[in-house]
C-alpha cells in the first residue's frame, strides 16, 4: 500500500491519483513485470475510497495495457510501459495490399501515446464474437470492419457505442456508429457508367462475385448498372469451370480471381482489351503494368487510415463516405 499515495484537496481526482502512484512505481522500478497489485477492497478500505473509484484507475490502467486481471486472483502488472495512454482494437476481416495501406496510414498518423493491436475475423462470425467478447472493457476504442457478416450489431452492442468506429463497411442496422466508409452500390454503378463508352465495345459484361466475402452493395450496384443501361450481363461465383468467350468484359472483385482469368486468357490465346475486357477492383502498382495496364474501380485506402486516425485523435464522431474514382487502362 505504500506505493499508493492519495491526498485530499489538490484538484486531481482520487482515481488519477491511484495510476499516477502505479505509473511512479513503475518508473522507479519498485513494480515489476508479474508483480500483483493490492485488491480493489484494500486500496478502498485503506484510503476511504468508493469501490467504483479503485475500479475506475484500475480499469484504466487496464486499457492502457499496464495491468492485467486474471479470474479469482487479482489484478497484475502486465506491461511496465508507461507512455502508452490509449489502446485501440483493431479488428480486420483478412490482411491484403488494401489493408496493410489502411493499417499503415492509420499508425503513421497517430501519435505515440496509441498502442494499436491488431485482430482478425477471417469472414467468421463465431470467431467475431469471440474476439469481441475476450476484449470487452481492455481497450479505449474498437476499430471494425464488419465485412459483411450477419448479425453483428448484437455483439456490437456489448461495446461503448462512442467507442466504436467501423472501417469499410457498413449497413442499416449499425447506423448508430461512427464510420469511414465505401459506398460500393453507389460506387459500383458510378464507375461502370463512367466506363459506358469502352463497356459498349464488348457484348456482355461478367461479374466474378463471392457473397461470402464480398460487399452486397458491389452485386446492386452491377444489377443496378445493367437494368439501367439494358445490356446484357451475368454474375458467376467461379471461374474455375468457365471457358472465355470474346466479346466479354469482366469485373473481378477479387486480385486470385484476376489471375485465374488472366491465365484462362493467355491458355486461350484472347487478347486482353480488345478480345476480352477486364476492370478490377482496388488498385495496385501492379495493376498498372499487369497487361499494359489493368482498369481499376478504387477507394483511397491511405485516406481511409488517415480519416480514422484524425476522427479519434479529435474526438470526431460520425459517418464518412471514402471517395473512389475509376482508373481507365488498356485492359478496357
Amino acid at each position: 500500500m505504500n506505493l499508493i499515495s492519495i491526498k485530499d484537496n489538490i484538484g486531481i481526482p482520487k482515481y488519477k491519483q491511484i495510476v499516477a502512484s502505479i505509473e511512479d512505481a513503475l518508473m522507479a522500478g519498485l513494480l515489476k513485470k508479474g508483480d500483483k497489485l493490492p485488491s480493489i477492497n484494500k486500496v478502498r478500505n485503506h484510503f476511504d475510497l468508493s469501490r467504483d473509484t479503485v475500479l475506475m484507475a484500475f480499469n484504466e490502467l487496464k486499457m492502457r495495457g499496464i495491468v492485467e486481471s486474471v479470474s479469482g486472483k487479482g489484478y497484475y502488472i502486465k506491461s511496465e510501459d508507461v507512455t502508452v495512454k490509449q489502446k485501440v482494437f483493431l479488428f480486420f476481416d483478412e490482411l491484403n495490399a488494401f489493408k496493410e495501406d489502411i493499417y499503415n496510414a492509420f499508425l503513421e498518423e497517430l501519435s505515440p501515446q496509441f498502442q494499436v493491436d491488431i485482430f482478425f475475423h477471417h469472414f467468421s462470425y463465431d470467431v467475431f464474437k469471440k474476439q469481441i467478447l475476450d476484449n470487452v472493457g481492455s481497450y479505449n476504442y474498437y476499430v471494425i470492419m464488419p465485412a459483411n457478416l450477419e448479425n453483428v450489431a448484437d455483439v456490437l452492442a456489448l461495446l461503448p457505442e462512442e467507442k466504436v468506429f467501423l472501417l469499410d463497411q457498413t449497413n442499416a442496422s449499425l447506423i448508430d456508429y461512427s464510420a469511414i466508409y465505401q459506398n460500393f452500390e453507389k460506387d459500383m454503378s458510378d464507375k461502370l457508367t463512367l466506363a459506358m463508352s469502352q463497356i459498349s465495345k464488348y457484348e456482355r459484361i461478367v461479374l466474378v462475385y463471392s457473397p461470402a466475402k464480398q460487399p452486397h452493395g458491389m452485386l446492386k450496384g452491377f444489377q443496378n448498372f445493367i437494368n439501367s443501361n439494358q445490356i446484357q450481363g451475368e454474375v458467376i461465383s467461379s471461374l474455375k469451370e468457365r471457358p472465355l468467350a470474346k466479346g466479354e468484359v469482366y469485373v473481378t472483385l477479387d486480385d486470385r480471381d484476376l489471375i485465374v482469368l488472366i491465365k484462362k486468357m493467355n491458355e486461350q490465346q484472347l487478347e486482353l482489351g480488345s478480345d476480352i475486357g477486364v476492370i478490377s477492383y482496388n488498385d495496385t502498382l501492379l495493376k498498372e503494368v499487369v497487361g499494359n495496364g489493368i482498369t481499376t474501380i478504387s477507394t483511397d485506402f491511405k485516406l481511409m487510415g488517415t480519416t480514422l486516425a484524425n476522427m479519434i485523435k479529435n474526438g470526431e464522431q460520425g459517418q464518412v463516405e471514402n471517395p473512389s474514382q475509376l482508373i481507365i487502362r488498356k485492359s478496357l
